[in-house]
C-alpha cells in the first residue's frame, strides 16, 4: 500500500479507503462477507475506513466499529458523517449544534471508539448558520472528540464562506472534503480542486466507479448481472445510458491495452492527481476488493489522459473576456 498526506496536515492516509455506503449488514452470511474484506483491507495496508451515521439506520457504524475492535486503534484513521436524518424528530438532523453533539456520541458509541479521526458535515446544511455548524465541529476538536473535520459535497463557495467563519472566530481550521469524483463525473477539476490546494484540504473522493459503472460489469446489449447494484439502486441504473456505455466500452479498450481491467484502469485514473489523499471504495466481497487494490501500482501513461479527455468532451472551465 502507497499513503498520502491528507491536504497539508501530517495525517498520512492509505490510497484506497474502504467504504461502508453499500456495505449489506442485513444477515449473517453478508455480514461475515463484509467482516473478510474488512480484514483483507486491513491486512493489505488499508488505515482508513470511512461511514456515516445515516448508513444503515446506524447498522454500519455498528458492525464497523465491532469489525475493527481486533484491530490497534493507533493503526485506523476512521471517520463518520454527520447531517442526514437519524430519527423522526424535527432536531434528528442537518448541522446544528445540537444534532452534531447528539450524533457525535451516538456515533462513538456505534464505533466502540473514544474519538473520531474525520468527522464530516455530509451535505451542506442552508437552515443552519455556518458559525453554528463550524463553531460544533471546533469544539469537537478542543474535547478530544474528533482530530479534523471536513465537509462533503459543499460548492467552493461554501467551503469559501466557511473559511472565512473559521478565520473571524479563530476556529480550528476544516482539513478536508468529500466530493463525488470519477470519469463521468469531474466537476471538482473545474473550481473545487483549486480551492482545496490553496486552503491545504485534503480530498478523500467516494464513487470513483461511478456507482459500479466503470466495473466493467455492465456491458451494452448484456444484461444487468443477477443480483448487481443496478438490479435495485435507482442511481446505477439512471446512469447505464447508450451514450455512457459507449464510452464504457472505449474504456475497456484501453484498459486493455494496458493489460489490465477497466476497475483497475479506472481507480489508477482518478489517482493520477496528487491533490487527491484518498479514494473512498466499496467491495461486497474480498475479491472485489482484490481486483482494486491493484490500481495502487498501476501507472497510466500520459497519452491516455488526453484520449480519456477527448472521450468525454472535457475541458476545464475558463471563461475569456476580449
Amino acid at each position: 500500500m502507497k499513503y498520502r498526506n491528507l491536504g497539508k496536515q501530517g495525517l498520512k492516509v492509505s490510497e484506497l479507503a474502504l467504504g461502508s455506503w453499500m456495505t449489506d449488514v442485513s444477515d449473517s452470511a453478508k455480514q461475515d462477507l463484509a467482516d473478510q474484506s474488512l480484514k483483507l483491507a486491513y491486512s493489505k495496508g488499508i488505515n482508513f475506513f470511512d461511514c456515516a451515521d445515516a448508513y444503515s439506520g446506524g447498522a454500519a457504524e455498528r458492525f464497523l466499529g465491532k469489525a475493527l475492535k481486533e484491530f490497534p486503534r493507533k493503526e485506523i484513521v476512521l471517520s463518520s458523517k454527520v447531517y442526514f436524518p437519524t430519527g423522526p424528530g424535527v432536531n434528528d438532523r442537518g448541522l446544528s449544534r445540537k444534532h452534531i453533539m447528539e450524533s457525535i456520541d451516538q456515533s462513538l458509541t456505534n464505533l466502540q471508539t473514544d474519538y473520531l479521526d474525520l468527522y464530516f458535515c455530509h451535505r451542506f446544511d442552508p437552515n443552519t448558520p455556518l458559525a453554528e455548524t463550524l463553531t460544533a465541529l471546533s469544539d469537537l476538536v478542543d474535547q478530544g472528540k474528533v482530530l479534523y473535520y471536513g465537509v462533503s459535497e459543499w460548492r467552493p463557495v461554501q467551503i469559501l464562506e466557511a473559511q472565512l467563519v473559521i478565520q473571524k472566530l479563530g476556529l480550528h481550521p476544516m482539513s478536508v472534503v468529500q466530493p463525488q469524483y470519477n470519469m463521468f463525473d469531474r466537476y471538482i477539476e473545474h473550481e473545487l480542486m483549486d480551492v482545496c490546494e490553496k486552503l491545504g484540504l485534503g480530498i478523500v473522493p467516494f464513487s470513483p466507479l461511478s456507482q459500479g459503472l466503470l466495473t466493467g460489469k455492465y456491458r451494452k446489449g448484456h444484461k444487468i448481472p443477477a443480483g448487481s447494484r443496478a438490479t435495485y439502486q435507482d442511481q446505477i441504473q439512471a446512469l447505464l445510458t447508450d451514450d455512457n456505455l459507449d464510452k464504457v466500452e472505449e474504456l475497456i479498450k484501453m484498459a486493455n491495452e494496458l493489460d489490465t481491467d477497466l476497475a483497475t484502469f479506472a481507480l489508477a485514473w482518478t489517482m493520477r492527481d496528487p491533490r487527491i489523499s484518498s479514494l473512498i471504495t466499496g467491495a461486497s466481497k474480498p475479491s472485489q476488493l482484490e481486483n482494486n487494490l491493484k490500481a495502487v501500482d498501476l501507472e497510466i501513461p500520459e497519452e491516455y489522459f488526453g484520449r480519456i479527455d477527448k472521450l468525454f468532451g472535457f475541458k476545464k472551465f475558463e471563461r475569456h473576456i476580449g
